[in-house]
């Protein structure tokens, strides 16, 4: 195996030789949980001011109890309606949990605990930029010790899955993983299920999805036609559960097929067909605390607000959704080196991020995507340039080997019939 490809251990040398190795519940492929970030951020995206007036005491009594991280810091009073001082990492779980859904979600096994969404949200310091990072499911990475609720600790592992750590340690365990690979301390987390894509996508009235190439999936029941569909229900779940239907039926591709789905309910979300109906607001505040697990640091109204204020005026071309550079091996895919400390590296230093690479295998740029009006320049004044001028900071071009898209990228997700699966 080549360096390039081994994982990293500088962030991690406190992880010992494998302890042990635990029967997992097996993965089934057919039940893969949607990239649920779609749905966190049509939460956090929506006007602060309106979460806290329109949603309440009864979006709170809706909630479930939080879970604990192990680095939660004190927050301190949160303003009501105003942005969260600083910037924010906060990780969005999605698990393949069939616990208490719909019973068609289910399959061979349908006790299923994993994290096939591993998904962590940055924004900037200054609120001027955030970024969107997807790990693949398959990535191997060491796992720490992890507490456990019963008071516990489970043993570290030097090379699992990163979709194993939620049964392994909940999400708690999931977050302490993330930050051993990353560096980045995450004080923020939320666990997503299949009915909350459901239910947020109807929220904002269906989500508009350009297919380029047409869709077939037998086992999500995914057949979409080139062209636009909007999608909300169990509709928009199965086109983000489907794998064999898009790109070259891998899960790489189905992250790119999902960041079409996720940059265009960004837009939809940032519409004023959305902020402005307070009905839409209050469903979307609704729908996420009803069927997400929070973080006891994010498990308030307040909270939420404050993050929705830090991100709602952030422009479109800003919010980059990326994949972390990954190369093969057997039996799944372990980060590329130095890109991927190079890339964190980066996000540590709260420097915005440029993509060198392309969408990837599972989308495409919409050939009928509007054209920007670009405004008309204003002549300077005689003499030097306007001093008050702000100067946008250098982005940080992350490898090629890193794929995806900015929110403000019309996109079209590639296709795949069955005659090629």
């Amino acid at each position: 195996m080549s360096d390039q490809l081994r994982p990293r251990t500088n962030r991690a040398q406190h992880l010992s030789t494998i302890a042990r190795h635990g029967r997992l519940k097996r993965s089934n492929a057919f039940a893969t949980i949607a990239k649920f970030l779609a749905g966190t951020l049509a939460v956090l995206l929506v006007s602060g001011a309106s979460v806290a007036a329109i949603a309440g005491m009864n979006v709170v009594a809706s909630a479930k109890p939080g879970v604990h991280l192990a680095n939660e810091k004190a927050l301190g009073e949160i303003p009501q309606i105003g942005a969260i001082d600083g910037g924010v990492n906060m990780l969005i779980i999605g698990s393949d949990s069939r616990a208490g859904q719909d019973p068609s979600f289910g399959g061979e096994d349908e006790t299923g605990d994993l994290n096939d969404v591993t998904m962590l949200l940055h924004i900037s310091q200054d609120h001027s930029n955030a970024s969107v990072i997807s790990f693949p499911r398959d990535m191997f990475v060491p796992i720490p010790e992890c507490p456990l609720p019963d008071g516990d600790t489970s043993s570290a592992m030097s090379r699992q899955k990163i979709n194993t750590t939620l049964s392994y340690g909940g999400m708690a365990c999931t977050v302490l993983t993330v930050e051993a690979l990353t560096g980045l301390s995450i004080p923020f987390a939320a666990e997503v299920q299949f009915s909350g894509v459901m239910a947020m996508s109807t929220a904002v009235g269906g989500v508009p999805v350009c297919v380029a190439e047409r869709i077939e999936d037998e086992y999500t029941g995914t057949f979409l036609d080139p062209g636009v569909h909007s999608l909300q229900g169990v509709d928009a779940l199965q086109f983000l559960r489907t794998r064999h239907g898009v790109g070259d039926g891998s899960d790489l591709t189905r992250i790119n097929n999902q960041q079409v789905f996720m940059s265009s309910l960004v837009r939809q979300i940032k519409s004023a067909n959305t902020l402005s109906d307070p009905l839409k607001v209050y469903s979307l505040a609704k729908a996420a605390t009803s069927n997400m697990q929070l973080s006891e640091s994010l498990n308030n109204v307040s909270t939420l607000a404050s993050i929705a204020m830090a991100l709602k005026d952030i422009n479109l071309d800003e919010i980059t959704f990326v994949q972390v550079p990954t190369g093969s091996t057997e039996g799944g895919v372990l980060p590329v080196q130095p890109a991927f400390d190079d890339m964190f590296a980066a996000i540590a230093a709260d420097q915005p991020i440029a993509l060198a690479g392309t969408l990837g295998r599972g989308a495409t740029l919409d050939p009928n995507a509007p054209v920007a009006e670009t405004p008309a320049a204003q002549a300077p004044a005689e003499g030097a340039a306007d001093p008050a001028a702000p100067v946008a900071p250098q982005k940080t071009v992350i490898s090629d080997r890193a794929t995806g898209q900015t929110a403000g990228e019309f996109t079209c997700s590639v296709g795949r019939t069955l005659d090629n699966q």
